[in-house]
């Protein structure tokens, strides 16, 4: 069955995209970007800028704003059995040109694993002059990297 990611969240003024592979189950059922409480995205960003963590969604996407921070995925749609990426067929990539073509204040792609990027690569591979970061994975099965370590990485995003 052909499942549907979500629109990016962005904004005019937003300078960093962070891209993920694609929604997990849990994260399409609750409507939210990195909605499965095991996965350390959340968290690690509310770390990253030292600020206090908020379990409320729409707070969070202030959050992100506040810190002109975009989401979406590489794949618009695929099929999947259950949550790993390794399980994905059928993909379709997103319009990458025609956002960046929308909105040109992005400066920074941020993959969220070595697994986006690689997709990204794949399907994509024009980077259209932004400056790159790939990081740990934030899932909760990626458990080869202290949540220290991590962090330390991710704040990479701030410089």
């Amino acid at each position: 069955m052909i499942k549907s990611a979500f629109k990016p969240f962005i904004d005019n003024d937003s300078k960093v995209l962070i891209l993920g592979t694609f929604p997990s189950e849990s994260s399409l059922k609750q409507h939210q970007y990195y909605g499965n409480k095991q996965n350390q995205f959340w968290r690690l960003l509310f770390d990253v800028f030292q600020e206090p963590f908020i379990d409320n969604y729409d707070d969070r996407l202030s959050f992100l704003k506040k810190h002109q921070i975009a989401l979406w995925d590489v794949f618009k749609n695929c099929e999947r059995e259950g949550r790993l990426d390794s399980k994905i067929k059928n993909e379709v990539v997103n319009d990458f040109q025609g956002l960046f073509k929308k909105y040109p204040n992005l400066e920074l792609l941020v993959f969220s694993s070595k697994n986006a990027y690689n997709f990204y690569k794949k399907h994509v591979n024009n980077f259209y002059d932004k400056n790159v970061l790939i990081m740990p994975s934030t899932s909760g099965l990626y458990a080869a990297m202290k949540y220290e370590d991590k962090l330390q990485l991710w704040s990479r995003i701030r410089e």
